[in-house]
């Protein structure tokens, strides 16, 4: 059994981290196991294991065990060993810890995905309607907002998810840092979390994060009534590698949905493009959040 048309086209390890790649190497062991007419319940007998894992590892949902890959390249026809070695190096820098495995112990599964993604979108698009985006909030503002959904938490359990909240916005202000905009609803903006000098500093440093180049902010004011994100909040990763699609991330209380199929994407790029048209322009939003400030 042999792979039809050219080999596969591998990403370059020295411009993808370790999301992009295993995400990329999971669409190319699709493409490969395809083109062989090989199932994914052949593929996982192959490996000892279910359809669903092969599911997984297409979708670079999962870490990869080199064993499973190099058992799986046979599969695929890939015998020569240029390729095969050339494959294995990056599956291996694929596996690479990120830096949020620190806090393994408190980081559900669901969401360290989001953490990957994020890390390695491009752009990142979202949509708050509660809360002041995390990659936009103070220490204080975030450690009110988490001490309010997890109740009952030690101060050290407390600190360290503080401290991750902070670790994620370095991403912001790194060489090839995406570009994040923000659309928030004016009650995120007037819902008090802690005292209103928390408020007064988060809305300080929502104008100060504006002035950067990769940031915008957009405010849905109340008088506009109704909009085209009743649904609730989202966020849209966008990437710079080709090869993968925009996903669609969509927090709940105790997991996540990530939407990549494309006709979901495309509602969801269809409402955010509607509500950033409802909302105020960045520059008129500026001019809001100092108004809201005044309130305080």
């Amino acid at each position: 059994m042999t792979t039809s048309g050219p080999p596969p086209r591998l990403p370059d390890p020295g411009h993808s981290g370790p999301t992009v790649l295993r995400i990329v190497l999971g669409t190319q062991l699709r493409r490969m196991r395809e083109a062989n007419g090989v199932t994914r319940e052949q593929a996982g007998d192959h490996i000892r294991a279910s359809h669903a894992k092969i599911s997984r590892l297409e979708l670079g949902r999962v870490g990869f065990k080199e064993r499973d890959i190099a058992d799986l390249l046979t599969l695929y026809g890939v015998t020569d060993q240029r390729e095969r070695d050339e494959f294995m190096d990056l599956v291996t820098q694929a596996n690479a810890p990120g830096w949020w495995q620190h806090y393994g112990d408190m980081l559900p599964s669901w969401f360290e995905m989001y953490l990957r993604l994020e890390q390695a979108a491009s752009v990142i698009r979202t949509f708050q309607v509660q809360f002041v985006p995390g990659l936009l909030q103070t220490e204080d503002y975030a450690r009110s907002v988490i001490v309010a959904g997890h109740q009952g938490e030690s101060v050290e359990d407390i600190d360290r998810r503080v401290q991750l909240r902070m670790t994620r916005q370095k991403l912001l202000t790194e060489p090839g840092s995406p570009r994040l905009w923000a659309v928030v609803d004016e009650a995120a903006l007037r819902r008090p979390f802690g005292p209103p000098r928390v408020m007064r500093s988060q809305l300080d440093h929502l104008m100060h994060m504006v002035e950067m180049p990769n940031v915008s902010v957009q405010v849905l004011p109340f008088r506009f009534g109704g909009h085209a994100a009743a649904g609730g909040p989202f966020t849209i990763l966008r990437f710079a590698e080709p090869d993968l699609p925009d996903i669609v991330y969509l927090e709940q209380l105790t997991s996540a949905v990530y939407l990549e199929k494309r006709s979901e994407v495309e509602s969801y790029l269809a409402v955010m493009e509607r509500v950033c048209v409802q909302a105020e322009t960045p520059a008129r939003s500026a001019e809001m959040l100092m108004r809201i400030r005044q309130d305080l």
